[in-house]
């Protein structure tokens, strides 16, 4: 089983990237970064021990939720992880919420986090 995070160049990208080290090294499962824009990991898996993987956009044929909610349903994922942030109602509305798509529509557990 993996540990799938979602990932992208934000502050609450890196507390779920970190989250899910921890997660992936407490349960002695893989872990894959999933690079919502692009974004590459650092190097704290490996200096947890953990082995960590990368889906390239490659892969990928619909949006960037999709496809991951795609990739959790194909793979065997235990766990995705992904960071929050903070926005209003309105805010919600108007412009979405990745966020609560995944939460939403995911198969499998969710693990949110806040910078």
């Amino acid at each position: 089983m993996t540990i799938l995070v979602a990932a992208s160049k934000s502050a609450e990208s890196a507390a779920a990237h970190a989250a899910a080290v921890r997660e992936a090294a407490l349960r002695g499962e893989d872990l894959v970064f999933f690079s919502l824009d692009g974004t590459e990991p650092d190097s704290t898996a490996a200096d947890a021990g953990v082995t960590e993987t990368v889906a390239h956009p490659n892969e990928r044929g619909r949006d960037a939720i999709g496809d991951l909610l795609d990739y959790a349903e194909a793979h065997d994922v235990s766990r995705l992880v992904v960071g929050l942030r903070h926005r209003s109602p309105v805010g919600k509305l108007l412009m979405g919420s990745a966020a609560q798509q995944i939460i939403l529509q995911s198969t499998v557990p969710v693990l949110c986090v806040k910078p």
